[in-house]
């Protein structure tokens, strides 16, 4: 018998969780949306009511509960703090509410922190041989996480990472954060999504979508204005064009203040990397001397001792680090 755990992905949009071995694979996976419309408690017990699921269902020896949530999120408590992706969860005590409904332990850790986890042990940290990194996940908001030495970096209370809410852009727009002309603001889906309705870019709608706008058309999504990009529309190419060069003022600041080998961009927008990417190198290297000084001469092959920036190669990260949680969790404790 597989012994195993469950990992829980905790968005915005998507609500993942999945039973994983020790060695990240993934024995099955429930899919939900997150009913954030119907109350924490309602997102709680569908959470909840999905790991029970699982667990039921697996027959190898049972490991532990790990979740993934947006920040910030206050470290070990578990208790949420103004997340700007999770209307109405500020002070909810995230990990004891599912203790409560489960009557197990459960670990809770930043979404960012873990999906860089599971990229670091099992994907573009592994294939480059580093255990340090950081990662952006660019999805409903910007994520961020930081692996030094093969631990997360949370900082003093748990908000270290928070970097998809740092200005950027002086009087850009107003972010859920409150600041103005976060990265957030330029670089996650949602961002993609409202600047496409600025430019009067209408992707055509996709047959079956429950998702409506007020005169019956179809939103538009980050994964469609993408195609539209690389079909040659020009607005569609201006907005992948924002993004880039946000995320490469991002990045220098980052690459100047840790000088780690690795930097990673995953979440579903990452998909657009072939978008966005060239205008993110030339603000990279414009911006940041430490990369100049490091950068290898070709960025898509890896050299020892240089500064890479990297797309994820995992799509299941945040759900794999997750599910690593409890282990590493116990390790840390006895060590």
């Amino acid at each position: 018998m597989t012994s195993f755990s469950i990992g829980v992905d905790l968005g915005g949009t998507n609500l993942r969780v999945a039973a994983v071995t020790p060695a990240g694979e993934l024995l099955e996976t429930i899919h939900l949306p997150t009913r954030l419309s119907a109350g924490p408690h309602a997102v709680l017990d569908d959470m909840a009511g999905a790991i029970a699921q699982l667990i039921g269902r697996q027959s190898g020896e049972f490991l532990g509960i790990g979740v993934g949530s947006p920040g910030p999120i206050e470290l070990p408590l578990g208790v949420l703090h103004h997340p700007p992706n999770l209307t109405g969860f500020d002070g909810l005590n995230l990990r004891t509410e599912l203790e409560r409904r489960l009557g197990r332990t459960v670990h809770v850790d930043h979404d960012a922190g873990l999906a860089a986890y599971g990229e670091c042990l099992f994907g573009a940290g592994r294939a480059h041989a580093v255990d340090s990194l950081l990662m952006y996940t660019l999805g409903t908001g910007v994520g961020c996480g930081v692996i030094l030495d093969g631990r997360i970096w949370h900082g003093m209370q748990g908000a270290a990472g928070e970097s998809g809410h740092g200005p950027i852009i002086p009087d850009g727009p107003r972010c859920p954060c409150g600041a103005r002309g976060c990265l957030e603001m330029y670089a996650s889906a949602t961002s993609i999504v409202r600047r496409a309705q600025e430019l009067g870019l209408a992707p055509a709608a996709h047959e079956g979508s429950a998702a409506q706008t007020g005169n019956g058309a179809t939103p538009p999504t980050a994964s469609a204005i993408a195609q539209l990009a690389t079909s040659g529309d020009k607005r569609a190419l201006q907005i992948f064009d924002e993004v880039g060069y946000a995320l490469g003022l991002s990045l220098a600041h980052l690459v100047n203040a840790l000088d780690l080998p690795l930097y990673v961009i995953g979440g579903g927008a990452a998909a657009a990397w072939p978008l966005f990417a060239p205008r993110m190198f030339s603000t990279l290297r414009e911006g940041s001397y430490v990369y100049r000084l490091s950068m290898p001469r070709d960025p898509n092959i890896f050299e020892p001792g240089k500064t890479h920036v990297a797309p994820a190669q995992l799509s299941d990260a945040g759900i794999l680090g997750a599910a690593l949680l409890p282990t590493a969790a116990h390790a840390t404790a006895t060590a």
